[in-house]
């Protein structure tokens, strides 16, 4: 069971920009992984103006701009811009430049709307750069690590991720990556031939310019890991399973976003059913016929529905309701042929090592902001929420997680929608890719973790280590105390030299132990203090044999990777 003894309460430590102080109480599930996903955002102190690295690139030079320790070259095109005609359409190489392009400054992000509060659609369409932080002074053959930022495939971008840690003190390149989002990056339609996801098409897209770039900035193109959080964490998952990512990547860290990641129906409101990341084909593409119905585009002759579509302005598509209804991956395409969770199970992805994790209190972000709304205030109200969203396991639920061995029953419900959300679908996950490939599994546990989201915590309801609590450890941006930097620094050695040589353990760290199908292989259990780094079964704690009873995976029936699968 997880530790039912109430944590101290810490200070907001720092805010998000741009986020406003409003209460959640009614916001969509999808809204909530927004806040969570969308990460801390530090710019780095800029170095003397004439300090000015240049790069040639395969479209042309880019100036970036020299920090100290780290050079930013931020703000490159990947892609040539997905507007006018290339709406909804796979990205294309970026055309070639003759001068030198400035990248001294992030550029635009994808259209989307704030995470919270009124205001309409921000960003541009012309959205498809990426940034790049490398080590200063001449260096070559650096691991390459390349972030997918959170979000919920509806908000986001990589220059809110300031990774100046993992390349100052890991000696690594990172390249943190913009994709198209919500109905721009997932709407399915007969016209497009189905779903073709192409906000995932666009990760595809930036991992090529990576590979053919990576040496020009000291990086290995052989040696490159891909790594995401929430919804970049679902992003690396489909890469570990589409047929077009092979070769693309040699490592993979998924975190707080495994293949088998749902939430259940009515677990934060009444309204809300089941999240699911994956979805059939079959679905979006009848709910982009509904939309494009709801535009005024529909009824037309064959062939000119999706004409009309991209003859409408940006503000007509991003709306609450478009940008929700089209943020999943479509499967069942030649993208993502198979659902990934099924995938994983059989055995069907690229052979690369994992490392792959979750927070202890993943849920807790999302509980909190709708209890407003929807109380969970005693034993028999906690009971209405299992029976809601579990049905007839509610008695060997309720047999698991008693009320009355947590704080609160809010926090009772939380621990059950952590558990049975992240954490131990995180563990099937691993268990099952730990048959074919090195895998690493760890436990984010910092009961103190800083909040960066900007979001006060309700009274007696403690974030303790909620869902991305954990970036502030990689990334730059956050003020940690003394033993949450020493647990930064070891987080940094282990993600860093996985990117290395695809095992965590460096000499004078923990030891991190390899990951077997066994049920009780541990897992490393992350957190500040003495002897807080160490291996842990986290199953019986957060009862993942119940979990697994009830969620089983699919059956096994081909254990052959992809043909094309490293």
């Amino acid at each position: 069971m997880p530790d039912p003894r109430p944590t101290r309460r810490r200070p907001t430590r720092r805010r998000r920009p741009g986020l406003p102080a409003v209460p959640l109480a009614v916001l969509p599930l999808a809204a909530l992984l927004l806040v969570a996903g969308s990460g801390p955002s530090a710019t780095s102190a800029e170095g003397p103006a004439t300090a000015r690295p240049l790069v040639m690139t395969t479209e042309g030079p880019v100036r970036g701009r020299a920090h100290g320790g780290h050079d930013t070259f931020d703000g490159i095109p990947y892609a040539a811009p997905p507007t006018g005609a290339l709406r909804w359409r796979p990205p294309r190489p970026a055309p070639r430049r003759t001068g030198v392009l400035d990248a001294g400054a992030p550029r635009a992000h994808c259209p989307q709307l704030p995470a919270i509060g009124p205001g309409g659609p921000s960003g541009a369409e012309d959205c498809l750069f990426l940034n790049v932080t490398a080590p200063t002074g001449p260096g070559r053959g650096r691991p390459v690590m390349v972030w997918f930022h959170g979000g919920g495939f509806r908000l986001g971008s990589g220059h809110l991720y300031r990774p100046d840690p993992l390349a100052v003190r890991g000696d690594v390149v990172v390249v943190t990556v913009n994709y198209r989002l919500g109905i721009l990056g997932f709407l399915g339609h007969p016209e497009l031939g189905g779903a073709p996801d192409f906000g995932f098409a666009d990760q595809q897209a930036a991992l090529r310019w990576v590979r053919a770039n990576a040496a020009r900035f000291g990086g290995d193109p052989q040696r490159v890991t891909v790594f995401g959080n929430s919804a970049g964490g679902l992003s690396v998952c489909a890469h570990l399973t589409s047929p077009g990512s092979a070769g693309l990547f040699a490592r993979a860290i998924v975190q707080s976003g495994s293949c088998s990641t749902t939430i259940a129906p009515h677990a934060l409101l009444p309204t809300v059913g089941a999240y699911e990341p994956f979805v059939p084909q079959a679905r979006t593409v009848a709910d982009g016929v509904a939309a494009a119905e709801a535009l005024g585009c529909g009824g037309r002759p064959a062939g000119t529905v999706l004409d009309c579509l991209r003859a409408l302005p940006t503000d007509r598509l991003v709306t609450p309701a478009l940008m929700e209804r089209f943020s999943a991956l479509a499967y069942g395409n030649t993208v993502l042929p198979v659902e990934p969770r099924r995938a994983i199970a059989e055995g069907r992805f690229h052979r690369v090592p994992v490392m792959q994790g979750s927070t202890r209190d993943e849920m807790r972000l999302f509980v909190a902001q709708t209890l407003g709304a929807h109380p969970v205030g005693d034993a028999r109200a906690y009971r209405e929420r299992v029976r809601a969203s579990f049905g007839e396991a509610t008695p060997a639920i309720e047999a698991a997680y008693p009320p009355a061995a947590f704080p609160t029953a809010a926090l009772a419900w939380a621990a059950v929608l952590s558990d049975a959300s992240f954490v131990c679908p995180t563990l099937r996950d691993s268990r099952a890719q730990a048959k074919y490939v090195p895998t690493y599994g760890y436990l984010f546990s910092d009961a103190d973790a800083p909040n960066v989201t900007g979001l006060p915590e309700p009274a007696g309801f403690p974030y303790g280590a909620a869902h991305g609590f954990e970036l502030p450890s990689l990334f730059a941006g956050a003020t940690l105390t003394p033993p949450q930097q020493a647990l930064s620094a070891r987080m940094v050695r282990y993600w860093t030299h996985f990117a290395r040589t695809g095992t965590p353990n460096s000499p004078g760290s923990p030891p991190w132990p390899r990951l077997t199908s066994s049920e009780n292989s541990p897992v490393l259990n992350l957190a500040p203090g003495p002897d807080a780094i160490r291996p842990l079964d986290p199953g019986p704690a957060h009862h993942c044999a119940l979990w697994d009873a009830l969620l089983p995976p699919e059956p096994v029936r081909d254990v052959r990777p992809y043909a094309a699968g490293r």
